[in-house]
């Protein structure tokens, strides 16, 4: 029997908690969950922190229940600092991104994310473990990077945030600690047909993410095709 009240509610889904070890996680608009569990499954195969799928079926995620705080409670928290945060960001890439993909050939093909910022990082008692998986797909790993920066850039350059000034402060140090950021451009057009919480914000986000300490895709942000705020 599921709960009448969710464990926790994000932009597009609910989660409720079925017993001590297991989590329902329902699409309000509905959908079909296959390809997100299929891409968990394999990464869970290989090793990579994601929750272990269960059951997956039309809007439903069956997944194994992560318990602990996400990065940004424990950046708010004072547990983990902002250089470290910065640090276990780039270290979760890197591993996803050395791992096979499900399907593609190309060696320059990467499994992505596409989502991976502190509120979908949980620090479980046996290391962090990345949830929300439902924009991954396959392509060039250096678009989730650059996804990562922008979506720290969109609550940076929104000075009526609480967090804005922690997550500029998080910025710089994930652009310091990850180098040079490419495929920006790529990037904010994606997050807009994605469904960015706020589009109006994204040419302030990768104007902030290119002085931040991306100069190699200067070029491409001319070109950007967003919707006007």
């Amino acid at each position: 029997m599921i709960p009448a009240a969710p464990l926790a509610s994000g932009r597009t889904a609910d989660v409720y908690a079925l017993d001590g070890d297991r989590v329902l996680r329902r699409y309000r608009s509905g959908g079909d969950v296959r390809a997100e569990a299929e891409v968990m499954r394999h990464l869970y195969a290989e090793g990579y922190p994601v929750p272990r799928v269960h059951h997956a079926d039309g809007p439903d995620l069956v997944l194994e229940r992560v318990t602990g705080p996400t990065l940004v409670e424990a950046l708010v928290g004072g547990d983990v600092g902002v250089r470290s945060a910065a640090r276990l960001l780039v270290d979760l890439h890197a591993r996803l991104h050395a791992l096979p993909t499900v399907r593609a050939t190309d060696p320059a093909i990467r499994i992505l994310h596409l989502d991976l910022h502190p509120e979908n990082v949980v620090l479980a008692p046996a290391g962090p473990v990345v949830i929300d998986w439902a924009n991954a797909r396959e392509g060039p790993s250096a678009l989730d990077r650059a996804m990562t920066a922008l979506i720290l850039a969109e609550v940076a350059v929104d000075r009526s945030l609480p967090l804005s000034a922690a997550a500029h402060e998080l910025l710089m140090a994930y652009v310091a600690e990850a180098g040079p950021l490419e495929s920006v451009a790529a990037a904010a057009r994606l997050r807009a047909d994605l469904g960015a919480p706020d589009a109006a914000r994204l040419p302030d986000a990768v104007r902030l993410v290119l002085a931040a300490g991306a100069p190699g895709d200067r070029a491409g942000a001319g070109n950007l095709a967003l919707p006007d705020p």
